[in-house]
């Protein structure tokens, strides 16, 4: 790998990272106890994952297709595909919060200010 292909590895770990604090920031102060992953949320950070992946391959093809002749280089292609990528989860998880899929789950949940947990 060179130095570029670096640059992207970094740029996409740290999107993921912004995706996941964003992400998580979301549902800090709908309950109490550890915030969980939910299943839903391993679909959606998988989906991310595949998404930057693909990204890596395809992203000097397109960027070549949409702006030829220019010399854009597959580095600048494939950092401006891992921008986009987190612009798209951020619309992707306002559907899922619209239809009242979570991506994080507390183990208690309040209600009129008062915690109640999971049956115990």
């Amino acid at each position: 790998m060179n130095a570029q292909d670096w640059i992207v590895v970094f740029t996409s770990v740290f999107i993921v990272g912004m995706i996941w604090l964003r992400t998580r920031m979301q549902y800090m102060r709908r309950g109490a106890g550890p915030l969980r992953l939910a299943p839903p949320g391993r679909s959606y950070f998988g989906a991310v994952v595949v998404l930057l992946v693909i990204g890596f391959f395809a992203a000097p093809l397109i960027g070549n297709a949409f702006l030829p002749n220019t010399g854009i280089s597959p580095t600048f292609s494939r950092v401006v595909w891992c921008l986009v990528t987190y612009y798209i989860f951020i619309v992707i998880h306002r559907v899922l919060k619209s239809r009242g899929t979570a991506v994080f789950t507390h183990d208690q949940h309040f209600t009129d200010g008062q915690p109640f947990g999971n049956g115990k």
